[in-house]
């Protein structure tokens, strides 16, 4: 048995009894779930800019005028004062921003033949991004094979069986309940469309059609269905567009409808693989020996069985790796370049009124969310976010300006996707939290550093620098001098005073000080990459040095507020203190060793009282492990994550179902491997010993590395470095004994801490030899 068979496809030898065990697909604007129904299938459908209403000024008129006020308040210990005063100034007006919505359902009503089914499949297979469902009823093979095209944005259904004429179905087009959709439109025989608006005047109008490509038989429309008979083969092609990009998306449905069409499904389908097999392609992994499946019993597993073996204490290294590259075919589904940034739930939504609105959660959630793209070598698609940044830039300094008298701008911990930047919900432990979009930005800087794109930088600056200038007329100043956030919260957690009231508005939380020293660090970086900029380089140098220092608290962790209080939810699922550990870089093993002690002590604390309970908290515990360099630790919450916090199709269970923890866990699975947070390579730093050979290609690192590694069960492994910019290359490993370029020795310099360092040109690619 080929292994790839084994850990390149997720599948099951059943339909899909509830949407959570569906297999999403996705070009990044269109998405769908797959439920693999004999009968009568459903193809669960979304569009990303199918969100209820239309733009919201909602920055509260009372907020700067009260801001003072609330200040003192906090200062002066009033709690209770200042958390009702704080709720009605500094909430937005109204206090909710807009949700995402999905767009229907297109169901089929297949005619099969009388009989039992035997030899079910219905995959996802990752190599190529295609859904297949296959079964047999007596003699007949029925196939469907399902996928999001992205060079031609539709999505394709492909119906066939080895029986001559032995396609027959009804197909129906719907909107999704409960929203009002004007009605089903017949544009020819062979195509319908359906259409409508969400949410009053201003609100989003949308369009999608379907048309029926028969190979033979005959096609009609009945009321709402187009009914096929006696095909040989059947193609169903489906787009959809809003008036959030065209001004007349009807139009433009049929248009893309009509160029999809134009093209033979064959020419379909290798476009898609193609463009889809350039992405996926360049990363692989692979855990354990090529015998390992076959020994363990997982060769001829469907994977829910897989998960569940898992569940009951098993071990399946395959199933990671797998989960590593499910993760990554999330990302090039519901994240490229011209749609949205993927939201809570990527494009893959099937309520009205979804949880936490399905919009993007920026006080983690949507950050996590592309944590694997630069190091799992998708830094295309991270450009969705990069362009929702841009566009908060105006809303943010209206907020900016409106409610704090600031200048630069700044967003609160959600946005939508008309990039509100004012803050959501009147929820005092998140709501009043102004750092959103300095984190947002930090997204820039890692582009950056992992990519040496200097045209980027000097794009982005500007956006890097106007999150900086907010904070330097924001921070406020303490009698001793240092510069603190003033009101701010460390993000949906709350502490607990001495005299036992309990509070979450705070000053100065050690979050906030983490992402402005790491903002501060970045722009500093960046303006003098650039050569510009010298008097704000000077500005923002002096705050830093005035942001509070990391505190280490009376149980030895890592403080979390700025004195040292106790926690309402010692095992909260927020672990904000240690942004600098992850994804930030002031804390590290050999740099600063007191504060990653605290922070092992600060996660251990965490894990005793419950942490970990949310997928996503625990895919940030696995990065967080992985930096510290754990390998065992990191392994027991990569298992975790998959044993209790992973649905029947792999999807992350908050719960319910956010997609974040997927990324989160893919990320640190690549952390464990290869990391460069330091300025250097550091191969294989949290490799378990449940993992003791094994093989990645093509992961990246800062500085403009792609870096390949193999280890072997008995220590020996080999690095392959592929060097975009030139530059000193620092590689730290046990112990480096050989560096090639095309087979020749190269010489290199070897320091007392295991680190060796070569000069590197660009293009070239170099070989390290080394035992563990």
């Amino acid at each position: 048995m080929e292994e790839l068979r084994v850990n390149d496809r997720i599948w099951f030898d059943k339909p899909a009894d509830k949407w959570d065990e569906a297999l999403p697909i996705g070009n990044g604007r269109l998405g769908g779930m797959v439920f693999g129904n004999t009968g009568t299938e459903r193809i669960q459908l979304n569009e990303d800019s199918l969100w209820f209403g239309g733009p919201t000024e909602r920055n509260n008129p009372d907020a700067l005028a009260n801001l003072p006020d609330i200040r003192e308040m906090l200062l002066s210990g009033r709690l209770n004062e200042a958390h009702r005063l704080a709720a009605m100034a500094l909430s937005g007006v109204p206090e909710s921003q807009r949700h995402y919505m999905p767009l229907g359902d297109l169901q089929l009503t297949l005619q099969e033949s009388l009989g039992e089914i035997s030899d079910y499949q219905r995959e996802l297979d990752l190599t190529n991004g295609v859904v297949q469902v296959n079964y047999s009823i007596g003699e007949v093979r029925y196939s469907r094979e399902v996928f999001a095209s992205y060079p031609d944005q539709a999505l394709v259904v492909r119906i066939s069986s080895n029986r001559p004429a032995g396609a027959s179905l009804d197909v129906r087009l719907v909107g999704a309940r409960n929203r009002h959709t004007d009605g089903l439109e017949r544009i020819d025989p062979a195509t319908v469309r359906i259409r409508g608006k969400t949410g009053g005047e201003d609100g989003i109008r949308y369009s999608s059609a379907l048309r029926v490509l028969a190979d033979g038989g005959s096609t009609r429309m009945i009321g709402e269905f187009l009914v096929i008979e006696g095909a040989d083969s059947v193609t169903l092609l489906l787009t959809a567009a809003t008036s959030f990009r065209y001004d007349d998306p009807d139009s433009e449905c049929l248009q893309a409808l009509d160029a999809a069409a134009a093209r033979p499904y064959g020419e379909l389908l290798e476009r898609h693989m193609e463009d889809y097999r350039a992405l996926f392609g360049r990363v692989s992994l692979r855990l354990g020996s090529v015998l390992d499946a076959l020994e363990e019993g997982t060769a001829t597993m469907p994977t829910d069985a897989r998960l569940e073996r898992m569940r009951q204490g098993s071990e399946d290294n395959g199933l990671v790796s797998l989960y590593f590259q499910f993760g990554r075919y999330l990302l090039i589904s519901s994240s490229r370049p011209g749609s949205l940034p993927a939201n809570l739930q990527g494009i893959w939504n099937d309520d009205i009124n979804p949880a936490w609105d399905s919009k993007y959660t920026i006080n983690i959630n949507t950050q996590m969310n592309y944590w694997p793209a630069e190091i799992g070598n998708l830094s295309e698609c991270h450009e969705p976010l990069f362009d929702l940044i841009e566009r908060m830039r105006d809303r943010g300094r209206r907020t900016a300006s409106a409610m704090y008298g600031c200048g630069g701008f700044v967003a609160h911990h959600n946005t939508d996707i008309w990039a509100d930047t004012a803050p959501q919900d009147i929820w005092l432990p998140a709501t009043h939290w102004p750092m959103g979009a300095a984190w947002l930005c930090l997204h820039l800087w890692e582009h950056y550093a992992f990519t040496g794109d200097r045209e980027f930088l000097a794009k982005a600056y500007g956006t890097m620098k106007e999150a900086a200038l907010f904070f330097l007329d924001y921070l406020t100043e303490l009698p001793d001098g240092r510069l603190v956030t003033n009101p701010s919260v460390s993000p949906e957690n709350t502490y607990i005073l001495p005299n036992g009231e309990s509070g979450t508005l705070c000053v100065g939380p050690a979050m906030d000080s983490q992402i402005l020293h790491a903002l501060f660090t970045g722009c500093i970086e960046a303006s003098a990459a650039l050569g510009t900029d010298e008097t704000f380089r000077g500005q923002v140098s002096a705050a830093r040095s005035r942001l509070p220092e990391p505190k280490i608290g009376r149980h030895g962790q890592i403080q979390e507020w700025l004195e040292d209080y106790e926690e309402a939810e010692p095992g909260h699922r927020h672990i904000s203190h240690l942004f600098a550990l992850y994804p930030g870089n002031q804390f590290t093993v050999r740099g600063t060793p007191e504060l990653a002690r605290a922070a092992r002590v600060t996660l251990d604390r965490r894990l005793a009282n419950g942490g970990g309970h949310t997928g996503w908290s625990r895919a940030w515990l696995i990065n967080f492990w992985a930096r510290l360099e754990d390998g065992e630790e990191t392994y027991r919450n990569v298992l975790a994550l998959l044993r209790y916090s992973t649905l029947p199709n792999l999807f992350d269970n908050h719960p319910p179902f956010q997609i974040d923890g997927n990324f989160g866990g893919t990320a640190g699975i690549a952390e464990m491997l290869v990391q460069s947070h330091t300025g250097e390579l550091h191969l294989l730093p949290a490799l378990p010993t449940a993992w003791p050979e094994g093989q990645a290609t093509g992961l990246r690192a800062r500085g403009g590395y792609e870096v390949d590694v193999r280890w072997e069960p008995d220590g020996r492994w080999t690095t392959q470095v592929r060097a975009s910019i030139a530059g000193l290359c620092r590689v730290r490993s046990v112990s480096i004994v050989r560096v090639t370029r095309s087979g020749d020795p190269i010489a290199f310099e070897r320091a007392e801490d295991g680190v060796v360092a070569f000069t590197a040109e660009a293009g070239a690619v170099y070989v390290l030899e080394g035992v563990r």
